[in-house]
């Protein structure tokens, strides 16, 4: 067997994760063929994808002795070093010779980048004795790493990854700026990267300006692209919510279209109660109105994926359903206060203070940080 017809075969079965197949044929072809470097190197990478780093370590040692500046080996050689726990220092050391033997590769340069941001963590973590570093702690070591991922990115301005990698940086350091040009780099070659594409449209989402319904619709199209996405699905819920919480100002417009229906509040003239019912049936009209025009055409407009939501989060949060049912209850108080052919103002005028300072206190306790801990209230 040659060593193409061994290297395809090996990797049809590890496509199919039959690593331990694809390790045994590839074994036989080193020990038909032990000078086959190519053989060497993807016996290694099998090893390495079925968490065999000790013997994946001893194929790339055998195909680096026969070829020193082999870079697939050397790139492969230090993986190894860090899945066998051989340390950081050695894997930043083999990745510097790959930069040597071939430094137009970007991926060389990128993979170097990853391994020398990491080196630097650590050193910083060993130096500082912290657990846990802040942005600023990342950033003041991240110089090196970010010059090595530039010339990634300038040698292969079309290629993903040196991008991924900045945008790693850009994350660990807290540099928004980066984060997001590196989101757009990507999203401009790979439209569907699920990490960028989650990035970018959650910021966008929160821009100031930025309405609920507006922010609905796009994260819901990213969720059709990346429906894997649990941020995402988390802001769809949230942008789904402030939706739903605007239905309780359209059920105040309706309660004030009540009160001037009936003056509560009359000057010096006021209205002959009972009102006429061609005026009750044209305040209902009023009602009716501002519900079609603020909520049942806006629901209507929106992405399917929007109006599916909207009936899943009224199933799943007990807020939702308070924010829609206290919509409705308050709306429901002024259709049957227009209704009712009332002779005095006290009984209406009752209702709408009751209904609007209600609604108000609901509205004013309803903020994410007590529904947050409202939910980790009741999960302990």
């Amino acid at each position: 067997m040659s060593t193409d017809q061994a290297v395809e075969r090996a990797e049809a079965l590890a496509s199919f994760q039959r690593y331990e197949e694809a390790r045994e044929l590839l074994a036989r072809r080193v020990a038909e063929a032990p000078d086959d470097v190519t053989a060497w190197t993807e016996l290694a990478r099998c090893c390495h994808r079925s968490d065999r780093p000790q013997e994946g370590l001893a194929a790339t040692g055998e195909a680096l002795r026969r070829d020193p500046e082999n870079v697939n080996a050397l790139l492969l050689h230090a993986q190894l070093l860090i899945a066998g726990g051989e340390g950081i220092d050695k894997a930043v050391e083999t990745l510097r010779e790959a930069v040597r033997v071939r430094p137009q590769f970007w991926g060389c340069w990128s993979m170097l980048a990853d391994f020398v941001l990491r080196q630097a963590i650590i050193r910083r973590v060993r130096t500082n004795g912290q657990s846990d570093l802040t942005h600023e702690d990342v950033a003041a070591v991240a110089d090196e790493a970010v010059e090595l991922v530039e010339e990634a990115i300038r040698l292969a301005p079309e290629e993903v990854r040196p991008y991924e990698v900045r945008r790693f940086i850009a994350e660990l350091s807290g540099d928004d700026a980066a984060l997001q040009e590196m989101n757009r780099a990507i999203l401009r070659i790979d439209p569907t990267h699920s990490e960028a594409l989650s990035s970018h449209t959650r910021e966008a989402a929160k821009a100031p300006g930025v309405r609920a319904s507006e922010a609905a619709d796009a994260l819901a199209d990213a969720l059709g692209v990346t429906p894997d996405s649990a941020a995402m699905a988390a802001d769809l819920d949230a942008a789904t919510y402030r939706l739903l919480r605007g239905t309780r100002w359209l059920a105040l417009l309706c309660l004030l279209v009540t009160a001037v229906g009936l003056d509560l509040w009359p000057d010096e003239a006021p209205r002959p109660l009972p009102l006429p019912l061609g005026q009750r049936l044209w305040d209902v009209l009023l009602l009716a109105a501002v519900w079609a025009l603020g909520a049942l055409l806006r629901y209507r407009k929106r992405r399917k994926g929007v109006r599916l939501n909207v009936r899943s989060l009224l199933r799943r949060d007990g807020w939702a359903r308070l924010a829609f049912g206290q919509a409705v209850t308050v709306t429901a108080c002024a259709l049957v206060t227009v209704m009712v052919p009332w002779t005095g103002r006290e009984i209406p005028r009752t209702v709408f203070w009751i209904a609007l300072v209600t609604t108000l206190l609901t509205m004013w306790v309803d903020r994410p940080r007590v529904r947050q801990a409202f939910r980790a209230g009741r999960g302990r």
